[in-house]
């Protein structure tokens, strides 16, 4: 695979509609137990807040050039309050994402001690947004579904997609651009009729009702989301034996992991989605787009907590 031109995504707007978080890091060192119960006690050296979710999604295509449009809801809070910030200190807009003053913004706090992970604590709602911030959200990608060059739906199951939106949507979009959506476990069944969907092994196995040991399953667990989504094609992500991709009859296609070192794969399925949409957007198959989102996902890996990368670190490793 060749380099990439420097201002290869440059150009490339990409709408992502999903959940939108903000993931904390406390980090620390673990030198002694709690007398109080058996656990550890985390002297803090450092708390680090980075943008979630959806919004990691959109993190992950600005930092490779692109503008990207973010569609989503949070709260009337504090925790909002910084992620527009942060958003705004990106150059991305921010007039797309809708404040619901009875819901609380998603934040996951995840505290390390000596570089690993002790605890994750999360503070949300699952609750299905409004049917009104549906319609909302409708209206937004209709007004810019002439000037954007793909979709991501980035479902966490956090109440912002469901089969009403999805269905609204796809039936909006039609075949004007691709949609590709990263589903939640427990939560396929609303993303029906995408271009091209990226569940993990596990999630697949889950929605397939059994547990994924060998190529035989995957192809099982493919034919069984192929038939009950109707989607165009399906990227199973496996962790460190890389990625399985199947493109409707033809036969699959395996792409080895290109990790050198797994430090954290927070995030990864993030970076992963937001390269193979820049890739369709500029012209490239779906095969040689899913290389490069591996090349990228296996750079993100090795860096501590939700990541991304730039053009010059992806340029490095093809």
């Amino acid at each position: 695979m060749v380099k990439l031109e420097k201002d290869i995504f440059t150009n490339k707007k990409i709408l992502v509609i999903g959940d939108v978080m903000l993931d904390r890091y406390i980090c620390g060192d673990v030198s002694r137990i709690s007398p109080e119960a058996p656990v550890p006690v985390v002297n803090v050296e450092s708390t680090t807040k980075i943008l979630g979710g959806a919004a990691n999604v959109v993190h992950n295509l600005a930092a490779l050039g692109s503008k990207p449009l973010l569609c989503g809801v949070i709260g009337a809070d504090s925790i909002g309050g910084e992620i527009l910030n942060m958003l705004s200190d990106l150059g991305l807009e921010i007039s797309s994402i809708i404040i619901d003053s009875k819901r609380p913004t998603t934040i996951k706090t995840r505290i390390i001690g000596n570089d690993h992970q002790i605890v994750r604590v999360d503070e949300e709602s699952k609750e299905r947004i409004k049917d009104k911030d549906i319609e909302r959200l409708i209206s937004i990608i209709k007004e810019h579904l002439e000037s954007i060059d793909g979709i991501i739906v980035s479902d966490y199951n956090k109440g912002v997609i469901s089969s009403l939106l999805m269905r609204r949507m796809t039936e909006m979009v039609g075949f004007s651009t691709f949609i590709i959506s990263d589903p939640h476990k427990d939560s396929f069944e609303p993303h029906r009729h995408v271009n091209l969907i990226t569940p993990n092994k596990e999630e697949a196995g889950i929605f397939c009702g059994f547990e994924i040991k060998d190529e035989r399953g995957l192809r099982f667990a493919a034919k069984k989301i192929f038939h009950d989504l109707s989607c165009g094609s399906i990227l199973v992500t496996e962790g460190k034996e890389g990625m399985m991709l199947f493109e409707g009859d033809k036969e699959m296609i395996h792409i080895p992991t290109a990790a050198k070192e797994i430090y954290d794969v927070s995030g990864a399925g993030d970076t992963v989605v937001a390269v193979l949409s820049l890739g369709l957007a500029s012209g490239m198959n779906l095969k040689t787009a899913v290389e490069l989102a591996n090349k990228a996902a296996g750079v993100v890996v090795g860096k501590m907590g939700t990541a991304t990368l730039n053009i010059e670190e992806l340029n490095e490793v093809l």
